[in-house]
């Protein structure tokens, strides 16, 4: 990545319009559709500007029929176009899961390489205003498990730029999921264009002590675990995997062979989850030769709740995080859970998305 202009602050949302908008000047083959990207609030930014500057030709909105914008946008790809299909809600991409895998994902390999899908799905998931059971859910775990997708789960704007742009310029599907707790944080964005690495993770902050891997918001309540954990004298490595197919297990059990435990703490269930999966890959790469203790953190097996005061208990935050670690690096000391306060960008936030 370039770090010109890097004290340039951008949020997550006008990180992935800013990327798009670059893309889409750069090859006319590119286009935005989905729910709302022509609203004048631009699907939470990410599309605002695009259809006046680019026209209703590549930047349009579309019905509330999941199914049947996903078989128009692999048409297009299948055309050699570069559609965005974007799902404000991803939790209905569930009636997509025909065309997704069976077309999509597959095409490449069953035309022996002569067909290409370039296709980006983007997808909001996580918990928003009490939305409950039906509109709070991540999916990301059913993907990974699809050869022919690739999976990518950004937590910070300037991942999230390059990932776009990464994802646009792929020739097959890749599924760019996007927490809506991410929105709004801002970090530092070169103005250029530039690509992430497909398949590489970033670790955020080195530690000794303990690794913790985050998965898309957890990043940001790992991060905040991180100072918890400080002032208690622990040193933990924070890894944002950005990539969850293909995944860096290289730079996770490197991390891991050094500090010798490992918390995976992910935004959805952990039942055949992405969390058993980096965690199982972890074992696997190092067992036999390194005694680790490995760990996970995430949803409660139940339907995601919709009042606030469940929702605080169900989703992860930086205390229980944090807890969860120090008992992993303490486990004859007493337990230990720090005092914070309720998170900004999930106290502040505001419907409808």
């Amino acid at each position: 990545m370039s770090t010109s202009n890097k004290n340039r602050l951008l949020t997550y949302s006008q990180a992935i319009l800013e990327g798009t908008q670059q893309e889409m000047l750069r090859d006319d083959n590119v286009f935005v559709m989905g729910q709302g990207v022509d609203d004048f609030k631009g699907t939470v930014g990410t599309t605002i500007g695009l259809h006046e500057e680019f026209g209703a030709k590549r930047s349009f909105d579309v019905p509330v029929a999941e199914e049947g914008m996903l078989g128009v946008a692999i048409g297009a790809a299948l055309s050699g176009l570069r559609p965005i299909n974007v799902h404000i809600r991803f939790d209905f991409i569930m009636v997509c899961m025909n065309q997704l895998i069976n077309m999509a994902a597959k095409s490449h390999y069953m035309f022996g390489g002569s067909v290409n899908v370039p296709l980006v799905i983007r997808g909001a998931i996580g918990r928003s205003w009490g939305q409950g059971a039906q509109h709070s859910q991540a999916f990301h775990s059913y993907f990974m498990h699809i050869p022919g997708l690739k999976v990518v789960a950004p937590a910070l704007a300037s991942d999230a730029k390059g990932a776009i742009i990464s994802a646009i310029r792929d020739n097959n599907p890749v599924v760019f999921v996007e927490h809506r707790m991410l929105y709004n944080l801002k970090e530092r964005v070169p103005e250029e264009s530039y690509i992430s690495e497909i398949g590489k993770a970033r670790v955020l902050q080195s530690g000794q002590d303990i690794t913790i891997v985050g998965i898309s918001h957890m990043v940001i309540e790992s991060l905040r675990a991180y100072k918890h954990l400080k002032e208690k004298g622990i040193s933990a490595e924070i890894i944002d995997p950005i990539w969850l197919s293909p995944l860096d297990i290289d730079t996770i059990a490197k991390s891991v062979e050094k500090t010798g435990r490992l918390l995976v703490v992910d935004n959805a269930w952990l039942n055949c989850g992405a969390s058993a999966e980096i965690a199982m890959q972890v074992i696997e790469r190092l067992q036999g030769y390194k005694d680790i203790k490995v760990e996970r953190a995430g949803y409660a097996e139940t339907p995601c709740p919709t009042t606030k005061s469940l929702e605080n208990l169900f989703y992860p935050n930086s205390s229980t995080i944090a807890s969860q670690a120090f008992n992993m690096v303490n486990p004859n000391s007493e337990s230990w859970i720090p005092v914070g306060e309720e998170a900004e960008e999930i106290a502040k936030f505001k419907g409808p998305f």
